[in-house]
């Protein structure tokens, strides 16, 4: 058998011990044109590969390479030494390096130990699944002459053949040789596209693939019988380096090893250690002098440079090199970032609006007039004294600036923004489905992973050792019952631990507020809910940070120990638990400033107490709206500026200087090793493996919730997203293309469980937004004011309404505070924010008539604005088309064409049968009329007149 003899080698008379020489390639006639797995001797071979991208040949592209640790023993160096002494006729530069797995253990000395149980097994592995690669039609070459000491590379190529074959199993969709006009638009379309092109000339990426085109090739899915439909006329680039890795990678998924009971793939082998790694190539350098050009080279100047931060992505370009799935990616990103533009633009509109009717707030104006004379009951027992409102007037004024009617309409605005987004992006996706050929496709169940065989295996050989029979074993939910189990407890246990950790931040917001109004100063004083709400925030910005990382950990570990069948129920498991994890997380500390703080503090002279001795955090005499701004607008910023940027930018630099030092110190051991020029494979395993899109989808997910959950009390909110997202694409396309190996392309029309976690958040948003305007603002209490209480229309008099009053003598025993003349005078008589009865009422210190009427219009208000905004964003939905006209024209059209092209073929075919038709039956004539000639070998004559048209 032809893969046999090429990838065999002469056993030697030891026991378990192979010797290979140059001699003995030259023995048995070892053909390096031919060979499929062969260290060549050339004389140039760096240059003749292009260091690294071709095989040995310099004909033969990489598609593919596998990493592996091996160990060289002293012995089997001096051995090689010796073969090349002997043989002086050859030289090279791999010449010491030998065949497939057979060289790796040389001959050694009696003395030398014999390499360990698990070396070997690993070799073993790796001999037979090379030999199920090339049999599977697959080329090999293997280098262990390296810079990087103990590491081999195998090189894969994957030739036409195979390409083509395995382009018809996973119905690439090709480009035929049929051209077709895209339809273009006409009359004053025409001219209002012509000028907005114009104006974002400057802006457009300098790539051929982002221009417009008038023309497109009709695709087809491949096929090996139908090979005149395509547009064969240069086989080297008709699949180009993205389709022939990806292909290449579902052969590697798809060989198994069947060793020791051991049916494993890739992913198994990449899993037990048998491979250390497996990636494509990167296309080239991206910089330094004399680079070839290349797509990698390209797209860093075009799109991962901070200097064209302004212009749009080459989306089509980024898709020909990373494959769809990422392509699509960074297409939502850049839509995400665009529909920010008008939101931060309103925002700014709502934020100036403030700014400019501070002056004319009237509620503001009265808190901070001295002249009201307003003394307001002690923020704590004992240590704290009665306090002027007029104190508070920063806060009051401050908080006007995001507490104003013009807030109410921005939360309607981003509900609606939220809808127009979604359906804006599934339009998109649809044009980009169309360009990229992908009308039609359907994800296919992928191959099962390596640790669910692995249990599936467990679970057959624990049957069969009982002696029953075994049909094709799978998991059932009861052999996951155990991992369930511990996952739904695992969770509640990080969610407890989160609520626990904000109770603990509530504690220390309390004791530290108590602990500063001890303080003499009246600066100190005026001061403390500013001082401890901002170290407070910093405190919890640490804690997200912290656990955010650890929850992420804490998913993957309990999604592996559930073992989904493929990656696909991996991934999307993984995701729905690190979102939920990392939601609550984010998210909590805002919750409580928006819903409950202040809600259960009780009343002067019957506070509610936390272990007995902490009272219950009140709200602001503004509201806790200003407190809910710093919380959000720190978390947030915090989150964006330290953990997506800081940390994506400081922690790759730091690993790529660690693996520097490495590096160095091993160049310093060989100088001779350090003076050679890396090769391609050797520059891309020193780069970090491709960990996913989960990690980037998650950051831009949770900054969602920041811009839509609570845009009422932060209008500002895109504005700095946007600012953020702008850094955010180059800083990712620069990790892509300079600091991560090369990802395999994943086909992918959608970007999958991600776009029904954005519509919830959008449902979830219009909720919340109504609670926080009605509950946690005092939009419904002034609106009540004003057109129930006002005696002239206005909001004079409004403060006044809101606060309760309470007679300083019902102060529980030893609560009261140790200096009562702080003030100067004695107060018989303080404030509370709340609605109660009045201490010379009946019914003293009970709740008014007020607060349910508040209360009412609270209730009321949530249930019209969620229904009015929801049916709002529902009608944006229903009236948006999700496939915009002209994609589903062009599509149509498709069709119509491949219609009319199969129909041409058949036609061509009826012709041709009908001409040997004809052909045949005038060669049967003719024969007829030679027949006394052909009497005595009739049939066989005949056979013969008819044998040249089933020949042609």
């Amino acid at each position: 058998m032809r893969v046999n003899k090429k990838y065999s080698c002469l056993p030697a008379e030891e026991k378990g011990i192979h010797i290979i020489n140059i001699r003995a390639i030259e023995d048995i006639g070892y053909d390096q044109h031919e060979s499929t797995l062969l260290n060549s001797l050339s004389k140039n071979p760096d240059a003749d590969c292009k260091y690294g991208l071709y095989f040995r040949d310099g004909k033969r592209k990489v598609d593919y390479i596998l990493v592996y640790h091996y160990k060289k023993s002293s012995a089997g160096k001096t051995l090689a030494r010796r073969a090349q002494q002997n043989d002086s006729s050859v030289r090279g530069t791999k010449q010491d390096q030998p065949l497939p797995g057979k060289g790796v253990q040389l001959e050694m000395g009696e003395g030398e130990p014999h390499m360990d149980y698990h070396e070997d097994d690993k070799r073993f592995r790796r001999e037979e699944y090379e030999g199920n690669l090339v049999e599977a039609g697959l080329e090999l070459e293997r280098d262990e002459d390296t810079k990087i000491h103990g590491i081999g590379f195998v090189k894969i190529h994957a030739p036409w053949n195979v390409l083509c074959r395995e382009a018809e199993f996973l119905k690439l969709k090709m480009p035929t040789k049929k051209m077709y006009q895209i339809n273009q638009t006409h009359g004053l379309l025409k001219k209002i596209n012509s000028v907005i092109q114009k104006i974002t000339e400057p802006i457009q990426p300098r790539v051929a693939e982002h221009k417009p085109q008038t023309m497109k090739r009709l695709s087809y899915p491949f096929s090996r019988e139908k090979q005149h439909l395509f547009d064969l006329s240069d086989k080297d680039s008709f699949f180009d380096s993205k389709t022939r890795s990806t292909i290449v990678y579902e052969i590697l998924k798809r060989t198994t090893c069947t060793k020791a009971k051991y049916s494993m793939g890739i992913t198994s082998l990449l899993a037990n250690g048998v491979y250390s790694a497996a990636y494509p190539l990167h296309d080239g350098d991206y910089e330094g002098e004399n680079v070839e050009p290349n797509d990698r080279k390209l797209l860093c100047e075009e799109w991962a440079s901070y200097g064209v931060f302004y212009k749009y992505q080459p989306i089509d370009l980024v898709r020909k090199y990373f494959g769809e799935k990422i392509g699509l990616y960074f297409a939502w990103l850049g839509v995400y970032t665009q529909m920010l533009i008008p939101a931060s633009i309103v925002g700014i509109i709502v934020f100036l609006y403030g700014c400019a009717t501070v002056d004319e707030n009237i509620p503001s104006m009265e808190m901070c007039d001295q002249r009201n004379n307003i003394t307001m009951c002690p923020l704590c027992d004992r240590t704290c004294s009665y306090w002027k409102m007029s104190s508070a007037c920063a806060t009051a004024r401050a908080s006007h600036l995001f507490d104003n009617p013009a807030t109410v309409f921005f939360s309607v605005f981003m509900a609606l923004w939220a809808a127009t987004f979604m359906e804006h992006w599934k339009r998109k996706q649809m044009r980009l489905n169309y360009r990229w050929d992908l009308t039609g496709f359907e994800e296919e169940e992928d191959h099962p992973r390596a640790e669910y065989e692995a249990k599936v295996l467990e679970k057959s050989l624990r049957k069969e050792h009982k002696h029953k029979e075994t049909d094709k074993e799978k998991l059932t939910w009861k052999d996951r019952f155990p991992a369930y189990l511990t996952n739904f407890v695992g969770i509640i246990f990080m969610v407890g631990l989160t609520f626990a950790i904000v109770f603990g931040v509530i504690i220390y917001r309390i004791s530290t507020a108590a602990a500063l109004a001890i303080s003499s100063t009246p600066s100190g004083r005026s001061s403390v809910r500013v001082t401890v709400t901002a170290t407070a925030v910093i405190i919890n910005l640490v804690v997200i940070i912290i656990l955010d990382e650890v929850y992420g950990c804490i998913a993957r570990w309990l999604t592996q120990i559930e073992v989904p069948k493929t990656d696909k129920n991996f991934e999307e498991r993984l995701i729905f638990k690190a979102f939920l994890l990392k939601f609550v997380n984010a998210y909590t500390p805002i919750f409580y400033v928006a819903f409950f703080k202040g809600r259960f503090v009780g009343r002067p002279g019957d506070y509610v107490y936390i272990f007995h001795s902490f009272r219950m955090e009140e709200c602001a005499p503004g509201g806790c709206l200003m407190e809910l701004c710093i919380q959000l607008s720190i978390i947030m910023l915090g989150k964006q500026l330290i953990q997506n940027n800081l940390f994506e930018i400081g922690i790759p630099k730091m690993k790529k200087f660690i693996r520097y030092l490495k590096l160095k110190r091993r160049r310093s051991l060989d100088h001779e090793e350090h003076m050679k020029k890396k090769q391609r494979y050797e520059v891309d395993y020193n780069l970090e493996p491709f960990a996913g899109l989960t990690p980037e989808y998650m950051e831009m997910i949770i900054q969602f919730g920041f811009v839509t959950l609570f845009v009422a009390s932060f209008p500002l909110a895109p504005l700095f997203a946007l600012l953020n997202n702008i850094i955010e694409i180059r800083l990712d396309a620069k990790k892509f293309v300079t600091e991560l190996r090369r990802p395999v392309a994943v086909r992918a029309k959608d970007i999958g469980i991600w776009y029904n976690i954005l519509r919830g958040i959008g449902k979830l948003a219009v909720i919340i937004n109504a609670f926080v305007i009605s509950f946690t603002s005092d939009f419904i209490p002034r609106l009540v004011y004003l057109y129930m209480y006002s005696e002239n229309g206005t909001m004079h008099g409004f403060v006044n309404h809101t606060l309760s009053s309470f007679n300083v003598s019902d102060f529980q025993a030893g609560t009261a505070p140790n200096d009562p003349l702080d003030l100067g005078y004695e107060v018989q008589i303080c404030r509370y924010k709340d609605y109660r009865e009045p201490p010379w009422s009946e019914n003293k210190y009970d709740i008014s008539k007020d607060f349910w009427a508040v209360l009412a219009a609270r209730l009321a208000f949530v249930i019209v604005f969620q229904n009015l905004v929801m049916f709002m964003s529902d009608f944006v939905d229903w009236i948006i088309p999700d496939i915009p006209k002209d994609i589903s024209q062009q599509i149509h059209k498709e069709k119509v064409l491949m219609v009319e092209v199969f129909m041409r073929e058949e036609q061509g075919k009826l012709h041709m049968l009908e001409t040997w038709k004809d052909k045949d039956k005038r060669k049967g004539e003719n024969c007829n009329n030679h027949s006394p000639r052909l009497s005595r070998s009739h049939s066989g004559s005949l056979s013969s007149c008819h044998s040249y048209p089933l020949d042609v």
